[in-house]
């Protein structure tokens, strides 16, 4: 006999909002299934509000609550038993972040929680991560946002170290990032990295997808460090325009996407890491993932 759960996360990011709905199918004797059903992406720009002027602006307000709203009327149609919504740094820094999650449940009727950079980096591995990893092996996840990057060390399939970093691809827009912080990420995967041999990196997150895609490789092959720092003069040299037309990038990928690559790249020279993976995972698998399990 099987039985079909639908559940849906909502993932509040600095440089976009995503409504992910999944169907679960669990199967007697046989290991649960994960489906996605639908991926729905809002282009809406929180943390350039809230990394500039302190504050999420009363036009975005305005923007999150309709999408609040379709995402609630998706949710009805598509039948989601359970869902949660998780909102992560703009939000967090956003000095009426509190007000807006008040102004959403009295508006759209629907919960959010503002999660710090560790549960972010917690509910990510709860994803299809472990499915991913060799038992006896090591990895560093990088997950880059708009308005940070997390970084977790996995050994023999344990998380040994994790850490969030305000370095991410709406701060590097708006120059926000000091010299000292790309220091401090480099100090802190050295010395966490120190005594675990060959180190494979795992990247997620909307703009390494991107980069993967363009690739055209099979999605259990790595990408190298010679084809990101190639692709990153390659976009470098392109204006905004050129890898909207020619690339088919979308308008808000197409600026974030180089900040983004400078953020991997870093991490692999840091590291020492020749590869990259890049499975199709993210804050809303883990979502999903971590309410089915109860771990949020």
């Amino acid at each position: 006999m099987i039985t079909i759960k639908k559940y849906a996360a909502i993932d509040i990011g600095s440089n976009a909002m995503r409504l992910l709905i999944t169907n679960i199918i669990e199967q007697k004797g046989k290991e649960t299934q994960f489906n996605k059903s639908a991926l729905i992406r809002v282009p809406i720009r929180l943390g350039q509000d809230a990394f500039t002027t302190g504050q999420i602006s009363e036009e975005n307000s305005h923007r999150m609550v309709d999408a609040m709203n379709a995402f609630r009327l998706l949710m009805n149609v598509y039948k989601v038993q359970k869902y949660k919504a998780c909102a992560t740094s703009a939000m967090r820094e956003a000095h009426n972040g509190k007000e807006i999650v008040k102004l959403i449940q009295d508006k759209a009727s629907i919960d959010i929680e503002i999660i710090d950079g560790k549960v972010e980096a917690a509910i990510i591995a709860s994803s299809d991560l472990h499915n991913l990893m060799h038992s006896n092996a090591n990895y560093l996840f990088v997950d880059v946002g708009g308005g940070s990057t997390e970084f977790t060390l996995f050994s023999k399939g344990n998380i040994v170290a994790a850490k969030s970093f305000k370095n991410g691809t709406v701060r590097l827009l708006n120059n926000m990032v000091h010299e000292t912080v790309w220091n401090e990420i480099e100090t802190w995967i050295k010395h966490q990295i120190e005594g675990y041999d060959d180190v494979i990196l795992i990247g997620s997150g909307g703009n390494i997808n991107k980069l993967f895609k363009m690739s055209e490789k099979n999605l259990d092959k790595p990408l190298s460090y010679k084809y990101i720092a190639s692709e990153y003069k390659k976009l470098e040299a392109m204006t905004y325009e050129q890898r909207i037309a020619e690339l088919g990038l979308n308008t808000d990928r197409a600026d974030v996407i180089i900040p983004a690559t400078k953020i991997y790249l870093h991490a692999m020279k840091s590291s020492g890491a020749k590869q990259i993976f890049v499975p199709k995972i993210g804050l809303s698998d883990g979502i999903v993932k971590a309410m089915y399990f109860n771990r949020i």
